[in-house]
């Protein structure tokens, strides 16, 4: 009887892992990879640093990691919506 029902179900492919999909991911986007170690290079930074704010605000510093950190992911979003046109329109070969 579980034969007749899990034929009915769609199959979904149980043996692909996480770093198996994200591999796939960084050769299909290189710069995705890129703006997660940046994040995390900022978060860490801002961790570090906020040990040693001096009379900083918590409040400012909080807003100045945000958008360090923000700036950092858009930017390696935007390399690499330029890499995919690159690829997809320069260096396309010619039929």
């Amino acid at each position: 009887m579980s034969s007749s029902q899990e034929s009915g179900l769609p199959s979904y492919e149980t043996d692909i892992s996480q770093t198996s999909k994200l591999i796939r991911k960084s050769k299909e986007s290189p710069f995705v990879p890129v703006g997660m170690a940046g994040l995390i290079a900022v978060v860490g930074y801002g961790l570090y640093k906020l040990k040693h704010r001096g009379n900083t605000k918590m409040s400012v510093h909080l807003i100045h990691m945000r958008v360090a950190a923000q700036g950092f992911v858009v930017g390696a979003m935007t390399c690499g919506v330029l890499y995919s046109m690159y690829r997809e329109y320069l260096a396309k070969p010619k039929e």
